[in-house]
Order: C-alpha cells, then sequence, then structure tokens
C-alpha cells in the first residue's frame, strides 16, 4: 500500500517477531500523532515491543502481510578498536550492570558487550569501543546514570594469533592468549596516523612517533604546519598518544588515525604476579623490547598502591615463567624488642627469629585485598 496506519501489524526483518501499530506520526519538531505515515515520509512508530533488542537501529519493518520483502541495507557494522574488561565492584551489582548495558546498546550500536569472568574482580563484561574517548564515555554514563561502581581493566587492542595448527585466532584479552609453544606467530594492529602540526614543534613530534614504534610514510609543507603521516601500532596510539602529542606540541598538533593492518611482531604476554599468585586482570600484551622497562614501571607502581600488610608482599613481573621485575612491600613490624632494656643480645635476636617465624606463617595464609586504584595503574605506566 505504500502506507503505514494505526493498527497494522508490522513484521521486523531481523527478528522476525509481529507487532502490532499502536501510533504513528512525524516530528514538527514535537511530536504529533497522524494515524498514517505515507511513501517518502519520515516518522516515528510506536509498537509493543516489549523485548530490548526488538528493534535493532538499521532493522527493516514490513506489514505482516508481505513478509517476503527484501529487507534494505541496514547500518555498516562497526567493529570496536579498543576492549576492555568493566566490572562492578559489588558483585550484586551484576544484574543491574547487564541491564544499563543492554540500554545503552540501544542508542549506541558500537557498543560491544560479552559476559567475563577474573579470578580477581569476579564476574564482569568484556566490551569493545571505538576509542579511549567512547570507552571514558560509556563508563561516566554508566556511573552517572545507572549508579554503578566500576573497575576498568587496563584497554587493549586486537591481535591476530596465527597457531602452529594453521588456525587463526584474535585476540582481546591478553588473558585468554593461548600457550607460546603453540603460536607460530602474533600479528598487531597497524593505523595509519596523519598529524598536522605547526612546523616549529615537527621534531618533538617525530621524537615521539619515533618512540612509540612509529614509520614515517609522507611529510609535506603546507605554510606554516607540516602534514606528517605515520604507520603506528594500534596498541601504541589508544594509551597515551594523544596527550603526549598535545603536550609536545602545546596543544596545536591534531591528529586523525585508522586502521590500516595487522603485521607480524615480536609480542609476549606479560604477567603480574601478587605472592606468586598471577593476577589475569593486570595481564599485558606487550612488545618484548617494551617489556622489562614497562613490567619494572608498573611493579613499582603496584609498591605505592598495595597497602602494607601484616607480611611481605612480593609483586614480580613475568614473561612466562621468566622473573623480569619485582619490588616488594614491606611488612608491618611491631617493634618487639622495646622492652629489652640491656641485657645479652641474644635474648634480642630470640624475639626477633619468633616475630619472623610468625611472619612466615601469616604470609601463607594471608590475602592481599588489591586496590582499585592499582588496576588503573596500568593504564599510566607509560613514562608521560
Amino acid at each position: 500500500t505504500g502506507g503505514l496506519r494505526v493498527k497494522d501489524k508490522i513484521i521486523s526483518k531481523t527478528i522476525g517477531k509481529s507487532n502490532v501499530v499502536d501510533s504513528v506520526g512525524v516530528f514538527t519538531p514535537k511530536r504529533k500523532e497522524t494515524g498514517v505515515l505515507s511513501a517518502g515520509e519520515v516518522g516515528f512508530v510506536v509498537a509493543g515491543i516489549k523485548d530490548i533488542l526488538g528493534a535493532p537501529v538499521g532493522d527493516t519493518f514490513t506489514h505482516a502481510a508481505t513478509p517476503d520483502t527484501p529487507a534494505l541495507p541496514g547500518f555498516q557494522k562497526v567493529t570496536p578498536q579498543v576492549y576492555a574488561g568493566l566490572f562492578p565492584v559489588s558483585s550484586d551489582d551484576f544484574e543491574d550492570f547487564r541491564e544499563a548495558l543492554a540500554k545503552l546498546t540501544l542508542n549506541d550500536a558500537s557498543l560491544f558487550y560479552e559476559p567475563e569472568t577474573s579470578d580477581a574482580l569476579g564476574f564482569g563484561f568484556r566490551c569493545g569501543f571505538l576509542g579511549l574517548l567512547h570507552m571514558e564515555i560509556i563508563q561516566e554514563r554508566l556511573e552517572r546514570e545507572y549508579n554503578l561502581d566500576l573497575i576498568t581493566t587496563a584497554p587493549t587492542v586486537v591481535y591476530e594469533v596465527l597457531t602452529t595448527g594453521g588456525e587463526t585466532l584474535y585476540i582481546s584479552n591478553p588473558s585468554s592468549l593461548p600457550d607460546p609453544g603453540s603460536i607460530e606467530e602474533m600479528r598487531e594492529p597497524i593505523c595509519e596516523a596523519n598529524i598536522l602540526v605547526p612546523k616549529e614543534f615537527v621534531g618533538n613530534v617525530i621524537s615521539l612517533c619515533v618512540e612509540k614504534r612509529g614509520v614515517q610514510k609522507d611529510m609535506q609543507y603546507a605554510g606554516n604546519q607540516v602534514s606528517l603521516t605515520y604507520d603506528l601500532p594500534m596498541s601504541e596510539v589508544i594509551m597515551d598518544f594523544f596527550d603526549r602529542l598535545k603536550s609536545c606540541s602545546r596543544g596545536f598538533a591534531s591528529l586523525e588515525y585508522n586502521f590500516q593492518r595487522f603485521q607480524g611482531a615480536p609480542l609476549v604476554r606479560l604477567d603480574i604476579l601478587i605472592n606468586g599468585d598471577k593476577v589475569d586482570a593486570l595481564a599485558l600484551i606487550v612488545h618484548r623490547e617494551n617489556a622489562q622497562q614497562k613490567g619494572r614501571v608498573i611493579a613499582d607502581k603496584m609498591k605505592e598502591l598495595i597497602p602494607r600488610q601484616m607480611f611481605d608482599v612480593a609483586i614480580q613481573a613475568a614473561l612466562g615463567g621468566h622473573i623480569i621485575a619485582r619490588t616488594t612491600v614491606k611488612a608491618l613490624r611491631k617493634n618487639v624488642t622495646a622492652k629489652c632494656y640491656g641485657g645479652d643480645v641474644t635474648r634480642k635476636k630470640k624475639l626477633l627469629e619468633k616475630q619472623k617465624a610468625g611472619k612466615k606463617r601469616m604470609k601463607q595464609v594471608g590475602r592481599v585485598e588489591i586496590p582499585q586504584e592499582a588496576f588503573l595503574a596500568v593504564l599510566r605506566s607509560d613514562k608521560g
């Protein structure tokens, strides 16, 4: 008929469920019910759709009498560039968190999420974002609009892993990386970055790009501005590249980047161990050249953030079974020799040995609570 009226029965092409139209109309800009929408008009349709995913963005609706009508080409599915784990601080908020994410995806088609569990953080979701700004906006909206307290793990990009069996895997979570013995090659995403910067800051920007393992592709002078084109690893760009670019150019540089390809690189998984136990939420995939320095920086940051316990807490960074950095949070100690006024030194030694044995026993049964700031330390572990 080329029109849509109240009480018409319509079908969603992606879901296939039928619903009855309750009202139709146009925006003028206020909502105005017209009772009918004709061909070529833009308006609104209200139907009793109970399912939260009953009308995806870009879907096609047709009359129930003509279910074979082909669907119009919808929006192209957006591929997330950055992934991070989001976990509620209180496990009681998990269901509210799930509902909040489902509601957010209704008006943000680029948000992707799937359930995830972590030994350190419990139940949560692995979420995919377009970039760090998108991630911060989603986190802010979840905390403000839905009153949720969330812990966010360090963001990562998607890596392409070729196994010895010839299988290609796409890994967005460092803890789901297969055993190193079964990996033939690891490839990281490379993006083409176009930077526009005043010529007096070109030296600073080039130094930054070289530090971030960039390869220069083009450099053109246009008046007082210089246009630089670099191939940069996406993992280096999403962390703190934009902040540092603004700092080294006094805010004048602009950045635009897009994904180009996957490229082979010597990548390794960096694990953080607290008292010998791996904390899966702190694992990172890093370039082998930067692993030692990165491990040392994270271990030092964690030492500042983990509160002192009644026993020594060892913080280690490891590549597989090889420890590359270590720091220790010293135990809180009572002055057990305070009551000894003079006398033989063996009396003091005996009291100290007794205290040492007690600390050793405590370490075997003690458990370290990792504060929320420690997970964010990985984000800020690059030297700024």
